[in-house]
């Protein structure tokens, strides 16, 4: 099994730890008193919005006055290159022992070895700001963190005897940035508190989201975010008993606090589910002392796992969510349509009421919170929940994306190891979704139950996730083999393992790079199969590599070769000299790519290499579309796409100038999802419409696709439903309705992020890589006809096509016979219909393929 070593941990957090606690503790920071904020800032909290550098000064100035029950760490910078910090509050006794109560609290979970060597304080983490533009948090933060040093407090001193708290007081600081400045721009000099003031509209994208417009209270489990990651690898070296995320909601609602909404997922313990109560009794208690208004048990589920309540549940902890009315429509005050007038003051107050109260609720209850820690991870270890005690992906199955998953089970500290010996197992398949007799290879991945993680594990990989309520917050499914596009199994039973793969898999030429067997051979080939092929293409075409493409399947030298395969021949590549072989194997060891040298353009079967069926690849020039009109998050995860996974050059064009751009000067143009009516006007449209006919290429996703669905010249059409035979076939008191149950009754048109089988035609480009099949995450139905002659339905979705998650009965029935993605020749160009986004949120990774092939294949 693989994980890091504790010691490693150790030196880790230590040398992270002290360069800025050692900065913090010097006498010129720690001079004069200790000062509240407003006598820091000059101004009282609530009176504007601090800007993130300024928030920290404050947080040092704090820390340097405590220095025997505080300590700062910066744990990271964000991709803007602001800092990412913690401050570590404890009392001073445990603030000496700060590394030996983290190690005990990774022994009481298992992942440290050796007896616990002190008293155990439970550890409290809070989260602030995790959406930028939900700014009271990092203002709330600064008088939280006063308490806390305050030594006249003896209330909150009196805390710190029985816990370490750990606070972040930003998690999104190019978000708040982003907003902060934009607000402290605009505001009246004496706020304005009407809505319709421009101080209560924030311009396109806002600032919610981080640098590129990834909303990272949903990248908990998937960390594909640089601020994720970076947080993420200092909690798993803590796993706290408790985390508590700060956010504000809409201005017109009151306070949101625990106990959390149906469905709970089946694997909270009845523990956490009973202090969310207890907890929420501690909140309640002081919300109505002060008369404030506040709600429970509505809206925010424990269910998916994405989120800064759910996935620290699954890590054993206590996962909170609090939720604050204001937003970033509510600045400093906002009149509500009541009467009443909402303060950033009052908001301070609340969340710095809540902190506080859960800080109560954690030390007073501190000995049960470890115990049940400790019980948490002794069951996941020795008896795991569910009926499935062993998970396998299919090592052969795709090497590139097996990697990509261990590298993923890595950060995530889940223990893995691979098949020992070939066997015959009885269990569930998940790419028929059938219960079976499977095969299990050497080189399998196989992740046991029987692990402190084993609680995560079910949670990821669990082929069917139970629904207590189908009214949930977000998606329903995300089962990891189907999001890496992995063949996988489910068995009941454990399986031995090897630390590491069998000898077979590693002498497999097809997994590691060969040295040719001349300095100069005729040529390489690249298998096409995942992202890691699409980044190896990328570094080739911007070093000036000339490449081929296969449309057609070959073998050559004893090896078969898939329709996608990249061609670097030497021919057309003298220009590069001998540099030629060492950038081409340079460019693959980079990209975790494998190459295998030929010295012949002979095929044995197949095309040759110099074949028709194979044709040259340009580099292409791509332009995405961005601004208002386009939804923000969809243009992020395209603009995330070129930069942080292909490292490929995009040209951003905003929708306010289109109508000037000069559309030949680009091969490719992508219109992320959005709402384009008043972006694509009908002489904009025409205008796009006569690039793509000169040889462009339009890509559309989700509502771009809806959007041309239906215009003149696009063949996309939505399904038409036949009113008569549906008046036939409908009850006489189908519309006799309870008003009660309109909002249940909504979702049954709904698709809640569920997955479904496409049936794919792998040999059109668009399908390159791809086996008959591809795993999508809907979150709508395509709703689409399929199209007539002059169209490639690609991708399909036929009769029995869902695998996971929820679909309301009426969606289910519009899923059978749709479109989901394909490609119209138009002109020398094409317009390609993705109708689901396969780049969601960057974490599924099987799609990404797909839109590889419409940016470079096609």
């Amino acid at each position: 099994m693989k994980n890091l070593t504790s010691r490693a941990l150790s030196l880790l957090f230590l040398w992270l730890l002290m360069p800025v606690a050692a900065s913090a503790q010097t006498p010129a920071a720690a001079a004069g008193p200790l000062l509240t904020p407003a006598q820091f800032l000059g101004y009282e909290l609530g009176a504007r919005f601090t800007p993130h550098a300024e928030m920290l000064r404050y947080v040092a100035h704090v820390v340097a006055h405590s220095p025997d029950r505080m300590r700062q760490q910066q744990y990271g910078r964000t991709y803007e290159n602001r800092p990412l910090e913690l401050v570590y509050v404890a009392s001073a006794a445990n603030l000496t022992r700060l590394d030996d109560i983290r190690r005990d609290n990774l022994r009481l979970a298992g992942l440290e070895t050796g007896a616990v060597s002190g008293p155990t304080p439970a550890v409290v983490w809070l989260s602030y700001n995790v959406h930028g533009n939900e700014a009271v948090s990092s203002e709330a933060v600064m008088q939280v963190l006063y308490d806390l040093a305050n030594p006249a407090n003896a209330t909150v001193q009196g805390y710190l005897q029985n816990l370490v708290v750990i606070v972040d007081p930003c998690v999104n600081p190019d978000g708040r940035d982003r907003y902060a400045q934009w607000y402290n721009r605009v505001a009246s000099q004496r706020p304005n508190a009407s809505p319709l003031s421009w101080e209560h509209h924030e311009p396109w994208p806002g600032g919610r989201y981080n640098h590129y417009y990834f909303d990272l209270n949903r990248d908990w489990a998937w960390q594909t975010q640089q601020e994720s990651r970076q947080r993420i690898a200092v909690y798993n070296q803590w796993l706290p008993q408790v985390h508590a995320d700060f956010h504000e909601m809409s201005p017109l609602a009151p306070y949101y606090f625990s106990p959390a909404a149906k469905p709970f997922h089946a694997d909270l313990t009845a523990w956490q589910r009973q202090f969310q109560n207890i907890i929420g009794d501690y909140n309640r208690k002081v919300f109505d002392q002060n008369n404030w208004l506040y709600f429970t048990r509505e809206t925010y589920d424990l269910f998916a796992p994405f989120y800064g309540d759910t996935w620290p549940s699954f890590n054993g902890a206590i996962g909170l969510t609090y939720e604050q009315g204001g937003g970033g429509s509510a600045g400093l005050r906002y009149a509500k349509p009541d009467g009443d007038t909402l303060t950033l003051t009052q908001r301070i107050e609340h969340h710095r009421a809540t902190s506080l109260a859960t800080l109560q609720a954690a030390a007073d209850r501190h000995q049960d919170l470890t115990r049940e820690f400790r019980k948490f991870y002794a069951d996941a270890r020795t008896k795991p929940q569910g009926e499935y005690k062993t998970y396998v992906l299919a090592g052969s199955s795709d090497p590139g994306q097996v990697k990509a998953l261990t590298q993923y089970l890595d950060r995530q500290q889940i223990s893995y190891g691979f098949a020992a010996k070939r066997s015959r197992q009885a269990g569930y398949n998940y790419a028929t979704g059938k219960a079976e007799t499977v095969q299990i290879e050497p080189q399998d991945v196989v992740i046991s139950m029987y692990q402190p993680k084993s609680t995560l594990v079910k949670v990821l990989f669990e082929p069917q996730a139970q629904l207590e309520d189908s009214l949930t917050y977000d998606l329903t499914a995300w089962s990891l083999p189907y999001a890496f596009g992995l063949d996988g199994y489910a068995l009941k039973g454990q399986l031995p393992v090897s630390s590491v793969a069998s000898s077979q898999s590693q002498n497999n030429p097809t997994t590691s790079n060969q040295q040719p067997k001349t300095s100069s051979p005729y040529a390489y080939l690249a298998r096409w199969s995942n992202l890691q092929d699409v980044r190896f293409l990328s570094r080739l075409l911007q070093q000036g590599v000339k490449l081929r493409v296969a449309d057609e399947p070959f073998e050559t030298e004893g090896q078969k070769y898939g329709r996608g395969t990249l061609i670097i021949a030497r021919t057309g590549n003298e220009r590069l000299g001998a540099r030629f072989d060492q950038l081409v194997r340079a460019q693959a060891d980079s990209a975790g790519v494998t190459v295998q040298a030929v010295q012949s353009g002979l095929s044995t079967t197949g095309g040759d290499l110099g074949s028709r069926s194979v044709r040259p690849l340009a580099m292409p020039t791509v332009a995405v579309l961005a601004g208002p009109g386009v939804d923000a998050t969809a243009f992020g995860e395209v603009w995330h796409f070129f930069e942080q996974q292909v490292g490929y050059p995009v040209t951003v064009l905003g929708t306010d100038y289109f109508g000037s751009v000069p559309l030949s000067k680009f091969d490719v143009l992508i219109l992320p999802d959005g709402r384009y009516d008043d972006v694509l006007t009908e002489k904009m449209l025409a205008s796009v419409k006569t690039w793509v006919r000169g040889g462009g290429r339009l890509i559309a996703l989700e509502g771009a696709s809806r959007f041309l669905a239906g215009k003149k010249d696009f063949l996309l059409k939505i399904k038409t439903i036949d009113s008569v035979a549906l008046a036939k076939k409908k009850a006489p008191y189908a519309d006799l309705r309870r008003y009660a149950d309109a909002e249940r009754e909504g979702i049954e048109d709904k698709v809640q992020g569920s997955v479904f089988r496409v049936q794919l035609d792998n040999t059109h480009p668009l399908a390159f890589g791809y086996g008959p099949t591809y795993f999508a995450l809907l979150r709508e139905a395509p709703n689409y006809q399929f199209m007539p002659e002059g169209g490639w339905n690609v991708g399909v979705l036929k009769k029995n096509s869902y695998a996971a998650g929820f679909a309301g009965r009426k969606a289910r029935a519009g899923l059978t016979d749709s479109f989901v993605l394909g490609a119209q020749e138009m002109g020398r160009g094409q317009i390609v219909y993705l109708a689901d986004n396969p780049l969601f949120r960057a974490f599924w990774q099987g799609g990404k393929l797909l839109f590889g092939n419409a940016v470079f294949i096609l």
